[in-house]
Formats: structure tokens, sequence, C-alpha cells
């Protein structure tokens, strides 16, 4: 096991589906991990798939129409199962097979995108389940080593001279625009990387919380690979 996932006060570890969704969220601990070594060949099915948009969704039925290897096949048993676990707990899975986010540089000073730190937000009680099986994995990162990006003084002035309306209406436009979901790691922050094949539970910013949200952030996508993600 990765000494910084076992060893970090955000994490708690679990060895089973059930552990995974009934584990609480409590003060600095906003993420689960569901830590596996999985096998077969995730790589035969991402070969087999179609990418029909830089992001494109795989229907379960899709998936069992592959004809794949045995090494392949217990891999894609995986994915069924997985989707099928998710879904029986209340949650609504999708399978993505991925070949990158759109970016968001219309700014410059300031991103909206996945590949920025951020929290997700939900008006109900809910969380981000994902697990990636094949490709560059997301990362989380620690509530104390960042900074939201609305309150660095060179990054709020600029969005208040972006801004149209009155002061009063300002704190709303960052919300509106989704500006206060994002954060700047500190120098010293250390992000850990949530690996392959693990299921992971982020918290999420909604009105019942017990814990702050999970900051976390899509990965740079590694050439010529595709991602296969599972989330919800």
């Amino acid at each position: 096991m990765d000494i910084r996932i076992s060893d970090n006060d955000q994490i708690a570890v679990v060895s089973t589906f059930s552990e995974l969704i009934n584990t609480d969220f409590q003060g600095d601990k906003n993420a689960v991990c569901w830590f596996r070594n999985l096998a077969g060949d995730f790589a035969e099915i991402v070969s087999k798939l179609q990418l029909k948009e830089d992001l494109t969704e795989i229907s379960m039925d899709d998936l069992r129409a592959l004809q794949l290897s045995d090494e392949g096949n217990a891999a894609r048993e995986i994915i069924l199962s997985d989707f099928q676990l998710l879904a029986d707990s209340g949650a609504s899975p999708s399978l993505n097979l991925l070949k990158n986010y759109q970016r968001d540089e219309e700014l410059g000073f300031i991103s909206t995108d996945v590949y920025s730190f951020h929290v997700d937000r939900s008006p109900i009680g809910t969380e981000t389940f994902l697990c990636t099986y094949h490709g560059a994995a997301s990362e989380i990162i620690a509530n104390k080593q960042v900074e939201q990006k609305i309150l660095i003084p060179e990054i709020r002035q600029k969005l208040k001279d972006l801004h149209e309306g009155t002061e009063a209406d300002f704190e709303a436009f960052l919300t509106e625009h989704y500006f206060d979901l994002h954060y700047q790691a500190k120098p010293d922050a250390s992000p850990v990387n949530l690996g392959v094949g693990h299921l992971w539970r982020l918290a999420v910013d909604h009105p019942g919380k017990q814990s702050l949200p999970c900051v976390h952030r899509a990965p740079i996508e590694k050439d010529g690979e595709y991602r296969l993600l599972l989330i919800c």
C-alpha cells in the first residue's frame, strides 16, 4: 500500500464496498479509498472501445458486446460489478472513455475546468465516486494545503474588474460562474495520486456536509493513452 495513502489523515482506507459507502466523513477526513489490486486486462477493453468524442460515455451494453480474451473479460466483470454496486446504492455511475476534458483558458488568470484543483457542489446530500481503470489518475489534496483562488488578492482584483455588477452582487457572481469552487496549491503542498484500480468516495460541498469538501483535480492525460474512468 502507498504509505502516503495509509498514513494520510485525509483518507480512510477500507477493504470492502460496504465500508466504502458507510464510512463517515468527519473533520479532516473527506476521502475514502477501497484499496484494490485488480486482475484483468483493462488496456484490452480500451483498445476495443470506440472514442466518438473527446469524452465518450460507454454503456454497459456496449461493454458486454466486446469480444475479449479471458484477461479482458476478467477486467470487464470488475467494471460491471462496480457499476452494479454503485447503482444498487443509489448512485448514478457513468463509464467514460476519455481522451481529454475541455480546457478553460479564456481568462488566463483563473480557470474553472477539472484540471484545476476544485471541489464538487450539490444542493442535496451526495458524494463523488470515481475509479480509474486505465490511464492517468486524478489527485486529491488536503484542504489545509490549498487556498481558495477567489481569496488570492491579485485574482480577486481581476475578478472585480471583470464583474459588471454592484459590490453587493460580487459574491453571487463568483458562485454563479463557479470561481469559488477552485483552489491553488500552496508551495509546500503534497497532492495524493488516487492510483489505478482503487474505488474512491470523495466529500462534496452540500448543505448537510459533516466535513470540508474534498479538493481534487483531473490529471493531464498521457500522450496517446486514453483514460477509462468510472465516475458518479
